[in-house]
């Protein structure tokens, strides 16, 4: 798979440590993301800053959690990326806390599913093997 031009983080607030932590691992392996708290600054309007970023990156990561599933802004998130020709083949479910993804979206199955449940620095390394980069901690 060809490296990304920029990735969309969606996620919810909630989880925003581990998207952090997320974040900083695609930034030291040279892989341009775009992240809400990092990206939307102090007065700018935060849904047309998301609505911008969905329709300029080219890979869609959804980290799945309960709090992300309770979240109807995340839904409309999902709902965009499965919609949008740029995104197909291109959506990656990271799976940071167990939840119900069907109340996101029943086809949430048919994409790259990566755990970081059970062993972080082993969800690093699937998941940058997806863009042919190797782990480095």
């Amino acid at each position: 798979m060809p490296t990304p031009t920029e990735i969309f983080l969606s996620h919810s607030s909630q989880d925003r440590q581990f998207v952090t932590t997320l974040g900083d691992l695609l930034e030291r392996h040279g892989i341009p993301y775009w992240y809400s708290e990092r990206d939307i600054l102090g007065a700018q309007q935060w849904h047309d800053e998301i609505g911008k970023a969905l329709s300029r990156c080219d890979w869609f990561l959804r980290v799945l959690s309960p709090a992300a599933v309770a979240s109807k802004w995340v839904k409309h998130e999902v709902l965009y990326a499965l919609q949008e020709k740029p995104y197909e083949d291109h959506i990656v479910i990271v799976e940071h806390q167990p939840a119900e993804y069907k109340k996101l979206s029943w086809t949430l199955r048919n994409f790259q599913w990566v755990d970081f449940q059970k062993d972080f620095a082993e969800g690093c390394r699937e998941l940058l093997r997806i863009w042919g980069r190797g782990y480095r901690d």
